[in-house]
């Protein structure tokens, strides 16, 4: 590697010495100016940050004696004077004695609630009636419609499909959605009378991608986006041309009719109309732009764009196609001043063409829309200064923002809530305040407020999946990570979801009737927790079925986990649909959409509003603060936090000095691994004295060729029956057949290196240090390869000293005890829930034995571990990802 860093020049001008690396190792060599010579002086010292961001520069900092002939350079945790002769070196003792101010350690339990009922975290694409009078919406993947406000809602149909994006007809009497199932997608139509569907018909005939559906103004038609079902059948993410197609509101048949094709959507989307009959709006990346009925004639009316830039799009940003850093990362840096900021995501006309609303980011905005022919961009930054009249209308963001019919008001929904805007008395209430302010005779007490829109929640009730029945798991080793407590050969009773009993066999009392199930030679250990487990089930589309990610981790033990930073909110309903048992899969927890520097918190009370997305309305009990803003700033969100009994974690962002001060300030949890190897005994002493949860991601580690590859170079995940059945064919095909520098279609980056190449056992050597000094850690796959990533995450993690022992106890109650559940979750113990990996081999004796899993047991139902088919208390069949190709056999072909 010819890279070199740090050059230090001596004062005589002789000697320029700098750091380079020979091998997998850095040293510092020196050159002799007058002759361009060159020589190692000291090697191997200590690695330097070439592969990482290097914010505090790729090597610490090194100065010379006055006289020239030494260096004084720090390696190894000591700093040293260098003889530039190359007679050796000497030690400098020191020692630092400081005290700084720590913010108290933040931390809080969630228990894990039994009731048979829930209430849905997330109502989405709901839409007013054309008289406002009724709302429908989708819940758990359900539609449903309500009075609105008042009534209860009730569902609209009784299909077995995910439901999504209800549209109404002009005169309000019907209401059209589209559906999907494993077989392909559909739309449907259903005649509404007093609010209550009577007759459901599908629309379309044949199975496709049908997306955002939407009445023509005279109800005749309906417009839609179609694709072929094929892809997304297949879940290889070529989704095939897309294309904007109308359909017949009352087909002939009986089984729907065939689609009228317009045009290519050409990365146009969201058709809608407004007074201008003739055209059909759509939102695209030149903004707000219509065609006629025939594809023609594109004219582009507005462009929106907001300022700074965006949060990752996608998880939480990490570098996936650079197998050290990329600089998405860098959330902290900002635009130049000038610079447009990104574009509205979407772009609606209202339905009288006056006005439109853009979405950037989480908020909307509302701007009129210039005379046809300005093709204008709009910027929102300061919507009171932008070139056409515009207005913010959200504090705290949302999602799904809809027009009511007469363009008066504005809908969205943030949870379970549901938010209307009245335009009208908005502006009304600024004429007031701005009059108020004129009349200094006003008392403050009597000025009027600002406007705050109207906010309904909407309750759906759910019922949640709890077993019914007593088991006795008998004779198997339990590894209860109670302490150090490991039972021989004992007995462990769960009566519904919880566990009872747990103790040497024999010496448990066992109800009458408990279904009894013998484990001899099989070792129990609890559920696996992931704490950085980035799941990426479909989002900002149609749900799927069954996420095949959920399933591929529960057949490999995980029965927890964390995903910090969603992008989106989806994950708030896949989350309610496996409480339910809808869905199969571990628990599911997440932070949600991160808190980035383009939330542009203000102030403290600034801080504490936009917390309250996570606290009241999300409910997510952790948030991911991802370098969103000056130290003050972080400041800010932690006391927010704080009050509202949230746990955040952070982006690690290859910078130290950033996660210590993180540390200073309380901050809980470390996402990624720190940049700097080897840590300091101050600095691992210190990560562990403040009980901040690390969780290095080694998959995806910092500084150097991630761990990952070493396994995919080392195993052959391909053949893996388990992955075969749990994964989707192109996902494990393109990770797992070739390992490239650049992988195609979004692929992890891939590679060969030598053993020694690789960092990750130094980091986890660095891990090791701040456990033993009774720190906390985190195991987190960083959804790398679904499943059997984590067990890759697991031993290398251990690869840095830890005993066996060790590395479970992160896996299970350390990780448990980092996102507040250790309470029911995390160890084998009575009251706690029962989440328990039933191995064939013994994991203390070799650690690699994790991935033997028999059986695993979420929430007291019994799955066996190869085919996650129902052992217990019910029987049922195995899911399996659906539609796998398989081996081609013809007629035609060489044969060879």
């Amino acid at each position: 590697m010819d890279r070199r860093c740090g050059p230090t020049l001596s004062p005589d001008g002789k000697w320029l010495v700098y750091g380079s690396r020979y091998e997998n190792k850095t040293g510092l060599r020196v050159r002799e100016l007058a002759t361009g010579d060159e020589r190692w002086l000291a090697y191997p010292t200590q690695r330097d940050e070439m592969e990482s961001r290097a914010p505090m520069d790729a090597l610490p900092g090194m100065s010379f004696t006055p006289d020239s002939k030494e260096l004084v350079a720090s390696y190894g945790n000591k700093i040293w004077r260098v003889a530039i002769d190359g007679s050796g070196q000497q030690e400098i003792p020191f020692r630092v004695q400081a005290q700084v101010e720590v913010a108290p350690a933040l931390a809080f339990t969630y228990p894990i609630s039994d009731s048979t009922t829930f209430t849905a975290r997330q109502i989405r694409d709901a839409v007013p009636s054309p008289d406002g009078k009724q709302l429908a919406f989708v819940a758990m993947d359900k539609l449903y419609v309500m009075d609105w406000p008042g009534s209860a809602p009730r569902r609209v149909s009784t299909l077995n499909a995910i439901e999504a994006e209800p549209a109404w007809s002009p005169d309000g009497k019907s209401l059209a959605w589209v559906t999907w199932t494993e077989q392909g997608g559909r739309l449907y139509k259903a005649t509404m009378v007093a609010g209550r569907a009577t007759r459901i018909i599908p629309v379309s005939s044949g199975m496709a991608t049908l997306r955002q559906p939407v009445f023509s103004p005279n109800g005749a038609r309906i417009v839609a986006l179609q694709t072929p079902a094929q892809g997304r059948r297949d879940q290889t993410g070529v989704t095939g041309t897309s294309q904007l197609v109308w359909y017949a509101a009352a087909p002939t048949g009986t089984d729907g009719a065939a689609a009228t094709m317009i045009a290519r959507s050409s990365g146009r989307s969201k058709p809608h109309f407004t007074t201008d009959t003739s055209r059909i709006y759509l939102s695209s990346n030149n903004g707000l732009v219509s065609i006629r009925w025939d594809g023609t004639d594109e004219q582009r009316h507005l462009r929106v764009v907001g300022a700074g830039t965006g949060g990752p799009g996608d998880d939480d940003g990490h570098g996936h196609n650079d197998h050290t850093f990329n600089e998405s990362e860098l959330q902290g840096d900002h635009e130049e001043p000038g610079l447009q900021g990104p574009p509205a995501q979407v772009v609606m006309a209202s339905p009288n063409g006056d006005k439109a609303l853009a979405q950037i980011g989480g908020d909307f905005y509302t701007v009129v829309i210039p005379p046809r022919g300005t093709q204008a961009t709009v910027n929102v930054a300061e919507p009171a200064s932008a070139a056409f009249p515009a207005r913010k209308l959200t504090d705290i963001g949302g999602q799904f923002p809809a027009w009511s019919a007469d363009g008066k008001r504005v809908h969205w929904s943030i949870g379970n809530a549901h938010v209307v805007y009245d335009l009208e008395a908005a502006s009304a209430r600024d004429a007031a305040i701005a009059a108020a302010r004129r009349d200094s005779t006003i008392a403050e007490s009597a000025r009027p407020r600002p406007y705050a829109p109207a906010e309904t929640r909407i309750l759906v009730a759910a019922t949640r999946d709890l077993p019914t029945g007593t088991v006795v798991l008998r004779n198997a080793k339990v590894v209860t990570m109670k302490g150090d407590e490991i039972i021989a050969k004992g007995d462990i009773v769960v009566k519904n979801n919880r566990i009872v009993a747990v103790g040497a066999s024999g010496t448990v009392t066992v109800p009458a009737g408990a279904t009894d199930m013998d484990l001899a030679g099989a070792t129990v250990v609890p559920g696996f927790v992931d704490t950085h487990a980035h799941l990426r089930a479909e989002r900002n589309t149609i749900h799927e079925t069954q996420p095949w990610a959920y399933l591929a981790n529960l057949a490999y033990g995980v029965t927890t986990t964390r995903d910090p930073q969603t992008a989106t909110t989806d994950v708030l309903t896949y989350q309610d649909m496996v409480e339910a048992g809808q869905i199969v899969g571990p628990r599911i927890y997440s932070t949600g959409p991160g808190v980035f520097n383009t939330d542009n918190i203000r102030d403290q009370e600034h801080a504490r509003s936009m917390l309250k997305r996570y606290s009241s309305y999300y409910d997510t009990k952790t948030i991911k603060m991802y370098v969103a803003g000056v130290r003050q700033v972080r400041q800010w969100i932690i006391t927010a936090a704080r009050e509202q009994q949230l746990m955040p974690t952070t982006e690690g962002s290859l910078d130290v000095k950033l996660n210590l001060t993180e540390t200073l300030d309380g901050y809980p949890g470390l996402e990624h691994s720190m940049g700097i190897t080897p840590l300091g005994t101050d600095v691992t002493g210190f990560m562990a004295w403040s009980k901040r949860t690390y969780t290095p991601t080694l998959l995806v580690n910092y500084g150097g060729p991630w761990a990952e590859n070493y396994f995919y170079t080392k195993e052959n995940p391909w053949a893996d029956p388990k992955l075969q059945r749990f994964t989707a064919y192109e996902e494990l095909a393109l990770k797992t057949r070739r390992r490239m520098a650049s992988m195609p279609n979004g692929g992890t980056a891939g590679g060969w290196f030598r053993d020694e190449e690789y960092v990750f056992p130094q980091l986890a050597a660095d891990a090791t240090k701040i456990l033993r000094a009774g720190g906390r850690l985190g195991i987190g796959s960083h959804g790398q390869l679904q499943g059997l990533g984590y067990h890759w995450e697991l031993w290398a993690m251990a690869s840095g000293g830890m005993t066996n022992h060790e590395a479970l106890r992160v896996a299970t109650i350390i990780g448990a005890t980092a996102i507040g559940l250790n309470t029911d979750l995390g160890s084998i113990e009575a009251g706690k829930l029962a989440d328990l990996v039933i191995l064939e081999k013994d994991p203390l004796s070799d650690l690699r034995n994790t991935n033997s899993v028999r059986y695993v047991m979420k929430n007291g139902r019994l799955y066996d571990g190869s085919t996650l088919a129902e052992l217990y208390p019910t029987k049922k069949a195995g899911p399996e990802v659906p539609n796998r190709p398989i081996m081609p056999s013809t007629k035609a072909g060489t044969g060879h």
